[in-house]
């Protein structure tokens, strides 16, 4: 029996007619709903014809996570008064509940992913809802763009929904064309914002460790929260470690603690969502509480202001979830479940001029995630770099480039880009791209069962108490009893399904997680290097924590691992024990054998190396190098130290600087002689001495002033005037010829003042005055002047007050431009 006043008491039913004004009208809507609101359970019975007498369609309703999708489907059906599987049911990675009644069929994004690549016509289906489309998880945007390509090439009858808890819908409705915005009020009661901040400061999250004091008092908070309000309280935490830390603390407390989180058993996720009639609760959860899922009863927040966002390091191979501060609009949403049913509160445990400070928005997972998936999909649809693709944001060309050669090498894509057969076939095993390559090419090593259940480890990550060694982490999961086992069994049935009767040889467990994990991350094998410290062929550093048992061997392939900010070296969370052949044959397409000649800690180093990206397998010095590759690292040399590795002398120096001068104030044909410059051009001026030398010292032997000679235009006949145009020096009255210094704005001619008698105008240098420095007597710095015959009117008669007391024997006219200039005093001058 329909529970019509269940119904009826959802907040939503008042936007229902206007959506569907709206999709009658145009076949596409943006809904806005804030959570508890019954977007996510009403509006798909209705749309479908199941409450409300409107004819009956199909409708597929896509979730960001499996949890949400299991419980929208359940509640629907509640609603219906039915089990789940009838006329609603779901289908999520692993588990599938529906039948021939089913009508409205609630799946993940990515089920729907995969759905949408072996049949873009969606035939049957009359309607999509992409819920939670706020969120911006990645595999969201992509089936949007994909939906929109087939309404607009081949089913422009199919009706898409857009369902998002915030107002910020605008982005959606642009890119959905600009469709009608249709808005829901919710029942929103206030919510009191109490500031909980820590007494003393903590260490702020890096990578997936959070401060174990943070933790401590976040479990204070909740007990505050307790004794201080009523109902149940809701605490948000980043992550099941973290969870289940909190929950230890929280032993003895007078209420029930339950654990909402991906790997939760559905049994428990069940009661979370069913309420409680007995006594009072507090649920620790992910962000998947935020607007994925309604908790009845809950009247407290405690939100500890963390949340975990995927973040890849493409230069060094590593990607993983990171602990970051949520946004404001997190918090936003995290509050507002404290006053969903009755006024309530929420316990803030960070500082309040804090979060003026925090990012508005989560960011979009395009933006930050490994797109090797991505790029896979693209590639499958038929749009290999996504430039045809309707996105919110476009995927990062750096991000996109590392894809591509993620997918080249595992063999999902060809040179240009396009999907390979192979490709075809891993993107249909539900796995990141790596995963399949090291389930398909496993499978023919170690068999498919046993490959299976190897990538299935690493396509979740076992809980931290299984410890590091991937090989014992497989044996415990093969005997437990968890919640993870569970799904962990589940996950090697359907990875096995896909590899049937593919045989392998029989080996060890040992043996064959750790030839799985290398074909995943090749990248990441890594050899020993002592206490504890390995070398990835990344290039990248990696540790192990103390009392480790794989700290003894002699290679390892990487599967999980964080590097910390500032940190050298990554923390290895999950590997397995490998052999030099095994690391040879998953990284061989980053092994090198040949010559290397490279500068090296200020020399040319040349030897004759094999080695598996920065891990070098065997070294010899070379006697006879290849001159062009010595050539290259001289080159590198002096790209790295600079052009002070030739010799150059005073007056070398000074031509280089003339040189300078001359290109940036008439141009060409003078040359351009910056370091930039000269480097690119070594062919032009070094040779031959440099195709002669061979170390450091022979460059030290090269005139760096006679090479650069060569640079002069000669072929016009202008390297003629260099001394006309740029003279090394300026003839003075004095008879004196004065070093012209060029390295500044201006050329510089330093003169005693005494020199420069009788001279009225400044001189000038290819047509631009120098700056003279005056000089006294003794040398010391008078004046400076671009404008001689300014200076004789005006500055001369203060410099001549002051220093003709100190300089008495030197002459001092009244008019220095009537007077023969001198280097010598006034009784040398008498004699003279």
């Amino acid at each position: 029996m329909i529970r019509t006043e269940a119904l009826e008491q959802l907040p939503v039913r008042t936007a229902v007619p206007a959506l569907e004004r709206a999709l009658d009208d145009r076949g596409v809507a943006v809904l806005c709903a804030p959570p508890g609101t019954g977007k996510t359970t009403l509006v798909p019975l209705v749309l479908a014809g199941l409450t409300g007498g409107g004819p009956v369609r199909r409708v597929v309703v896509a979730e960001p996570r499996r949890i949400a999708a299991r419980a929208a489907a359940r509640r629907m059906a509640w609603l219906l008064g039915e089990q789940a599987g009838g006329r609603v049911g779901f289908t999520v990675r692993g588990e599938r509940l529906v039948g021939r009644d089913t009508v409205v069929e609630v799946v993940t994004t990515g089920v729907l992913l995969q759905r949408l690549q072996r049949d873009q016509e969606l035939a049957g289906v009359d309607v999509v809802i992409i819920d939670e489309c706020h969120e911006r998880h990645l595999d969201a945007d992509t089936v949007a763009a994909f939906l929109l390509d087939v309404r607009e090439a081949i089913r422009p009858d199919l009706r898409l929904v857009a369902a998002s808890a915030t107002t910020d819908a605008q982005g959606w409705s642009r890119l959905l064309g600009d469709a009608p915005v249709v808005a829901a009020q919710g029942v929103s009661y206030p919510v009191d914002v109490v500031w909980a901040p820590p007494a003393r400061p903590v260490r702020p999250p890096h990578g997936m460790r959070v401060d174990p004091a943070l933790l401590t008092h976040v479990a204070s908070v909740v007990r505050r929260a307790l004794a201080e309000r009523d109902g149940d309280v809701l605490c948000f935490l980043p992550g099941v470690g973290e969870i289940g830390r909190v929950a230890g603390q929280l032993a003895g407390v007078a209420a029930e603690v339950l654990q909402v989180h991906g790997r939760a058993p559905a049994a428990v996720q069940d009661a979370v969502l069913a309420g409680s009639s007995t006594g009072r609760r507090v649920v620790l959860a992910t962000s998947v509480a935020e607007s994925s899922l309604t908790v009845p009863g809950v009247r407290v927040v405690v939100d500890s202001g963390l949340a975990r966002e995927p973040r890849t390091d493409h230069a060094r191979g590593l990607s993983a979830l990171t602990t970051v501060r949520a946004s404001q609009a997190a918090g936003r949403q995290r509050a507002g479940r404290a006053g969903r049913e009755a006024p309530g509160a929420v316990y803030r445990c960070w500082e309040q001029a804090e979060d003026g400070r925090l990012a508005r928005f989560p960011s979009p997972e395009i933006k930050v995630a490994d797109l090797a998936a991505f790029a896979l999909q693209a590639a499958c649809w038929g749009d290999p770099d996504a430039t045809g693709l309707a996105l919110l944001d476009p995927p990062p060309a750096g991000a996109m480039g590392a894809a591509r050669e993620v997918l080249t090498a595992v063999g999902a894509v060809d040179g240009t880009g396009r999907v390979t057969e192979r490709g075809v076939r891993m993107s249909r095993l539900g796995l990141h791209p790596r995963l399949a390559r090291a389930l398909l090419d496993g499978a023919a090593e170690v068999g498919g069962r046993r490959a299976a259940e190897v990538v299935a480890l690493l396509s979740e990550e076992p809980p931290r108490d299984y410890g590091d060694d991937l090989a014992a982490a497989l044996r415990t999961a093969r005997r437990g009893g968890d919640g993870y086992a569970a799904r962990w069994r589940q996950e090697v049935r359907r990875l096995s399904s896909s590899v049937e009767g593919v045989k392998g040889e029989a080996g060890s467990d040992d043996a064959a997680a750790g030839l799985v994990a290398a074909l995943a991350f090749p990248e990441r094998v890594a050899r020993a290097r002592g206490q504890g410290a390995f070398l990835m062929v990344s290039g990248t550093g990696a540790e192990l924590r103390e009392g480790s048992r794989l700290r003894s061997a002699p290679w390892l392939a990487v599967a999980v691992a964080d590097r910390p900010a500032h940190a050298a070296s990554a923390q290895v969370r999950l590997a397995a024990v490998v052999d030099e052949e095994t690391a040879r044959l998953a990284a061989g397409h980053l092994r090198f054998r040949g010559e290397e000649v490279r500068w090296v800690d200020g020399d040319v180093v040349a030897r004759s190396v094999d080695r598996l990206g920065a891990v070098e397998l065997a070294v010899r010095p070379l006697k006879r190098p290849d001159p062009e590759l010595v050539r290259g690292a001289l080159v590198e040399g002096l790209r790295r130290e600079g052009l002070g590795l030739l010799r150059w002398t005073r007056d070398s120096e000074q031509l280089r600087l003339r040189l300078a001068f001359l290109h940036r104030v008439l141009g060409a044909p003078w040359p351009d002689v910056s370091d930039e410059a000269l480097l690119s051009r070594t062919e032009q001026w070094l040779e031959p001495e440099l195709s002669r030398a061979r170390r450091r010292p022979d460059l030290a032997r090269i005139d760096a002033g006679q090479a650069v000679r060569r640079l002069l235009p000669w072929a016009t006949g202008e390297a003629a005037r260099l001394d006309e145009l740029a003279p090394e020096r300026i003839a003075v009255p004095s008879g004196s010829r004065i070093r012209v210094e060029y390295g500044g704005e201006q050329p510089v001619l330093a003169v005693k003042l005494q020199e420069l008698f009788g001279l009225r105008e400044t001189p000038r240098v290819a047509g631009v005055p120098v700056l003279v420095h005056l000089l006294s007597p003794a040398g010391h710095p008078a004046a400076v002047t671009a404008d001689l015959a300014s200076f004789w009117r005006e500055g001369y008669r203060a410099v001549r007050a002051e220093l003709r007391g100190r300089y008495p024997k030197h002459p001092w006219p009244e008019d220095p431009t009537t007077m023969e200039a001198t280097r010598f005093t006034s009784a040398r001058l008498r004699r003279d």
